[in-house]
């Protein structure tokens, strides 16, 4: 079993306390985000990895050497500013933590994710490019490997439509991001894929790959035994399995192209259940609840 910890929220960066003390209780249970009353309960001697996914790796930086699991890191360094990012540290910050994260679990397992992207008349083709050079030569040594996607119409991006006012990406844009996100990465000894998109960009020298393939999940736990994610299978993703333990709704980052969360007080309301010593995220278990171990 692989953790994602998190694709629905921040755990890494709101959550830290909480998840350590889940890794010495040995226990994780999950409300299943369709049927609140039917709990996952996870127990770490059935975990192979942790894959984090976060924006704001400086809070669990200190715990790592302790963590006894093999583990990879996603971390999302975008080139936005307050208007769509508002309560991230500043970018000097992330890209100072990457640094620590990837001297401390190596540099081949630590991802830079630069997703979403989108244009509009302040965010230009142009500054993508030259916000991604950018980055690229501040952690050049540090990762090897770059995953990007562009914006989708999720619930929070139609409400946030007026504050993004993105324009539809045309042949002629992918193709410039293509040829100048390849050319860069190679220059700065990374490779640069896709994630889960229709327009991958290999014909302009992206690799094709997943963000945890079957490989990758040989490599970081040694077992060869791992099912491809079936939730996602539909052509355009070979992941394997991964189990998340994260909450939709808990993350106040409150990016404007967010997938996670679609109601700010909704995340607030949530942030005020969230108990540190609890087996759950958010909330605690109760009387009528229906627990199922996982295999």
């Amino acid at each position: 079993m692989i953790l994602n910890v998190s694709g629905r929220t921040d755990i890494v960066a709101f959550y830290t306390p909480w998840f350590i003390n889940r890794l010495k209780e040995g226990v994780i249970d999950v409300r299943n985000p369709f049927n609140p009353k039917l709990i996952s309960r996870i127990t770490m001697d059935k975990v192979d990895a942790i894959m984090f996914c976060t924006k704001n790796p400086k809070p669990i930086i200190k715990y790592l050497d302790k963590i006894e699991k093999p583990i990879l890191f996603h971390i999302t360094l975008t080139p936005y500013l307050k208007d769509i990012e508002p309560n991230l540290p500043s970018k000097k910050e992330i890209i100072e933590s990457i640094k620590e994260v990837s001297k401390i679990i190596g540099k081949e397992y630590t991802y830079l994710r630069y997703d979403p992207i989108f244009i509009n008349d302040k965010y230009t083709i142009d500054y993508q490019i030259k916000m991604f050079e950018r980055l690229t030569n501040s952690l050049e040594g540090y990762i090897e490997h770059i995953i990007i996607s562009f914006l989708d119409d999720y619930k929070n991006v139609r409400k946030n439509i007026n504050i993004l006012n993105p324009k539809t990406l045309t042949k002629k844009d992918y193709e410039q991001i293509g040829k100048n996100f390849s050319k860069i990465a190679k220059s700065h000894h990374m490779t640069v894929q896709t994630c889960f998109e229709e327009e991958n960009l290999v014909e302009y020298g992206f690799i094709k790959a997943d963000c945890l393939g079957l490989e990758l999940a040989k490599k970081l736990t040694g077992k060869e035994k791992f099912k491809k994610w079936k939730a996602r299978q539909v052509g355009k993703c070979n992941c394997v399995e991964m189990v998340d333990i994260g909450v939709y709704n808990t993350c106040s980052h409150f990016c404007k192209y967010c997938y996670a969360n679609y109601d700010e007080k909704t995340v607030l309301k949530n942030k005020v259940k969230h108990n540190p010593k609890s087996s759950l995220l958010i909330g605690n278990i109760e009387k009528d609840d229906i627990i199922k171990e996982r295999k």
